[in-house]
């Protein structure tokens, strides 16, 4: 049987795994949210 306290104790994050979270975390990355939101935009100053 697996010892879950066992198993955490030896648990080291992976660095690749960190390293891909920042450079995600970092970008600018656009969302359907934005898109609506330029588009709302765009139709304002259109009128």
């Amino acid at each position: 049987m697996i010892d879950f306290d066992e198993e955490l104790k030896k648990y080291t994050p992976n660095m690749e795994i960190s390293e891909a979270e920042e450079a995600v975390l970092s970008r600018e990355i656009t969302d359907a949210a934005d898109v609506i939101e330029r588009i709302l935009q765009e139709r304002k100053e259109l009128k």
